[in-house]
C-alpha cells in the first residue's frame, strides 16, 4: 500500500485546434459548470486530495480565471506545471517552423519535482464517470512496486469513444487472458461512418471492431514514470527531429509499450461501467450538454457543486 495519497495530473495544454477554440473551459451546462468540474467532483468523491494541471504560460491567466474560482471552495492542493515548446533536454533547440506540443509524454515529463507520489493522469476535456475514478484511485492506494513497476488505465470500448463530427486520436489495447495489457497503438485517425468503425494508416482503411478496448488516457502511475518519460524524451527526438521536425509527438502509450517489452512494468486494464463523453468538434458539443443534463436528472451530479 502506497504511504502517499494518489495525485490527480490533469492535461490542459492542448491547443484544442480541431475544436476551435479553448475547450478546457467552454461552459456544458446552465451553472456554468465545465466538462473538467464533473471529474474534479468524481475525483474527490473517489479520494483525490492533490491536482496538477499541465497547462501551457499562454493560456494561464484565461484558464486560472475560471479554474481558480471554480476550486476555490473545493477541499484539494491545486498546482501547476507548463508544458512549452522550448523545454528540452540539453543539446536541443525547437524547430523554426514547430508550433505543435510534444505530446502527451513530454507533458508527464515535465511534471519532475512537483508529483512526487502515485498519480492518475486525465484529459481536461474528456468525461469519465464516478467508477472510473474510484478504480484507479483504488488501485493506486493498494499497489506497491517490487521490483516491476505496477499500472493501470481504465479501458474504454472504442463505439462509446468515437464522434460522428470527424477523426479522433484512440489508442487501441491488446490485453491478455489476465487482464494485463499487451500492447497500445496509437491511431491517430479513427471514424465512424455508415459501414462502421474504422482508422486510416497512410493512404488506407481498415476497420475496428466496436468492442475494442481504448486508452482515453486514464492511466495510474507510480512515480518512476516521470522519471522514464523524461530520459525516453531524449531518444524520441534523436529519432525524430530530422524526419518529422514540425508534427512529431511523444505519446504515454509509447512510452507504456517500451516498458511492457522490456519487462519493466505490467499494466492491468480495470473494468469500467461508464460511458465517456468528450467535445473533439464544436458539433459535438450539444450532445455533451445534453449528457450531463440527463446525468444531473438520474442524481448521478447536483444541480451546483
Amino acid at each position: 500500500m502506497s504511504n502517499k495519497n494518489p495525485e490527480l495530473v490533469v492535461l490542459a495544454a492542448g491547443m484544442g485546434s480541431r475544436y476551435g477554440g479553448l475547450k478546457q473551459i467552454d461552459k456544458v451546462d446552465d451553472a456554468g459548470h465545465i466538462i473538467i468540474d464533473f471529474s474534479i467532483y468524481d475525483a474527490i468523491k473517489a479520494g483525490f486530495k492533490d491536482i496538477t494541471f499541465i497547462i501551457k504560460a499562454e493560456i494561464e491567466k484565461d484558464f486560472r480565471e475560471v479554474m481558480d474560482a471554480h476550486l476555490c471552495d473545493k477541499d484539494v492542493n491545486v498546482k501547476y506545471v507548463y508544458q512549452e515548446l522550448s523545454k528540452l533536454p540539453e543539446g536541443f533547440s525547437v524547430p523554426e517552423k514547430r508550433k505543435k506540443p510534444w505530446g502527451t509524454a513530454h507533458a508527464i515529463a515535465c511534471c519532475k519535482g512537483v508529483v512526487e507520489g502515485p498519480f492518475a493522469v486525465i484529459n481536461a476535456d474528456d468525461y469519465y464517470g464516478e467508477n472510473a475514478f474510484t478504480e484507479i484511485y483504488q488501485f493506486l492506494k493498494n499497489t506497491e512496486n517490487d521490483g516491476k513497476s505496477h499500472y493501470a488505465m481504465v479501458g474504454y470500448k472504442i463505439k462509446n469513444t468515437v464522434t460522428e463530427e470527424g477523426t479522433v486520436s484512440r489508442g487501441v489495447c491488446e490485453k491478455d487472458e489476465n487482464g494485463y495489457l499487451i500492447n497500445v497503438i496509437e491511431r491517430t485517425k479513427v471514424g465512424i461512418d455508415t459501414d462502421g468503425i474504422y482508422y486510416v494508416e497512410g493512404d488506407e482503411r481498415f476497420p475496428l471492431d466496436g468492442e475494442t478496448i481504448v486508452s482515453m488516457n486514464l492511466w495510474g502511475f507510480s512515480a518512476d514514470y516521470i522519471d522514464e518519460c523524461e530520459s525516453r524524451f531524449v531518444t524520441f527526438l534523436k529519432n525524430n527531429l530530422d524526419t518529422n521536425p514540425e508534427k512529431c509527438e511523444f505519446y504515454m502509450p509509447t512510452v507504456i509499450s517500451e516498458l511492457i517489452l522490456e519487462g519493466k512494468a505490467d499494466i492491468k486494464v480495470l473494468s469500467n461501467r461508464d460511458k465517456w463523453y468528450g467535445v473533439t468538434y464544436k458539433e459535438d458539443k450539444p450532445k455533451v450538454v445534453e449528457a450531463f443534463k440527463r446525468l444531473k436528472m438520474e442524481g448521478k451530479y447536483p444541480e451546483s457543486f
